[in-house]
């Protein structure tokens, strides 16, 4: 049995268009101009127990607005959703006691309150034994390396530090399903590099489920083996990040390093060409060219030119992801 399982789960939301001015207002009140919008139209997946998996899409594809409905913030319009044999939507107390929710641009913990205060706030609420509580506050504080800013409060932490106070927070009571809504969101690369490592480990050493949001595809790529990547409230693409190489980038781009200059002429044939940097020795070359194609081409640079060196990429996640950022939504 799948931790977590959507079918056909679907969120409208009604909204009313009214143009400016007073006159406008007086006819809203008679008359209102409603229009329903979908922001999730009906998708369906599964997520094993203990799976890593990046759920990604431009702004407003409906991301945040799934992981409200699966962690039993919103009532889905219609649909079925289970995490962990829990309807979110009932709210159980034994279902909330076994998920977390973590988004970057909020807080759980009180502004004006060192953390250890919050979290022990949190501990009532979650019923957790005093002894298991100061266990797990000691476990988590030294790996994101916190001890010394628990007491410190929280308003004057930094952003960085407080993304981290709030990842304990949320974990303290060792929930079985994780979500993180954009959890790296403002941060610099040292802090989200830390805490993309406390992630992977805890997710390795507890077994928790993990589905993570986040337009920063370095921690996609670090953290997630599958992503489901969600566009116009319905899913694109479900499946492995190297597999989606090979459906959404039909090209790859052939790197040579040439002995001498060669010119643009002499290649324009061979793909499509890429930025050409130049040195007193040799010049660099980057050609693109279909996927199928790519050991041909690169045996006839080899033979027909002097190569220094010869190197063959995919194409970089971002640029794939931004094709799919503009393609029009399948279904």
């Amino acid at each position: 049995m799948p931790c977590i399982s959507v079918r056909e789960l679907k969120k409208d939301y009604i909204v009313n268009r009214k143009s400016p001015g007073l006159a406008s207002a007086v006819k809203n009140l008679l008359s209102r101009n409603n229009e329903t919008i979908t922001a999730v139209g009906g998708i369906s997946f599964e997520v094993e127990e203990g799976e890593f998996v990046g759920f990604i899409g431009p702004n407003g594809a409906g991301k945040t607005t799934t992981i409200k409905m699966l962690s039993g913030v919103l009532y889905p319009t219609s649909g079925c959703t289970e995490v962990l044999g829990f309807t979110p939507s009932n709210r159980k107390r034994e279902f909330l006691r076994q998920i977390a929710f973590v988004m970057g641009n909020k807080t759980q913990l009180w502004w004006d309150l060192p953390t250890l205060d919050g979290i022990a706030l949190l501990r009532d609420i979650y019923e957790i034994p005093e002894d298991q509580c100061r266990a797990s506050v000691d476990l988590l504080s030294d790996i994101l390396g916190l001890k010394k800013l628990l007491n410190v409060q929280v308003r004057k932490l930094s952003l960085g530090e407080r993304m981290k106070c709030e990842l304990m927070a949320s974990l303290i009571h060792m929930p079985r399903v994780l979500f993180l809504d954009e959890p790296t969101i403002g941060l610099d690369l040292v802090s989200r590099k830390a805490i993309r490592e406390f992630l992977k480990q805890y997710n390795k050493e507890t077994g928790a489920t993990v589905i993570l949001t986040s337009h920063y595809l370095e921690d996609i790529k670090a953290l997630c083996e599958r992503i489901v990547f969600i566009n116009a409230g319905r899913i694109v693409y479900d499946g492995r990040i190297s597999e989606l190489m090979t459906e959404f980038a039909p090209e790859v781009i052939i790197k040579c390093v040439f002995a001498k200059p060669v010119g643009e002429e002499d290649l324009a044939g061979l793909g499509q060409l890429g930025a050409i940097v130049e040195n007193s020795n040799n010049v660099e070359i980057g050609l693109r060219v279909p996927r199928s194609q790519g050991p041909k081409v690169a045996s006839s640079v080899t033979s027909d030119y002097d190569v220094e060196d010869l190197l063959i990429e995919e194409m970089p996640l971002d640029g794939i992801v931004e094709r799919m950022y503009v393609d029009e939504p399948v279904g």
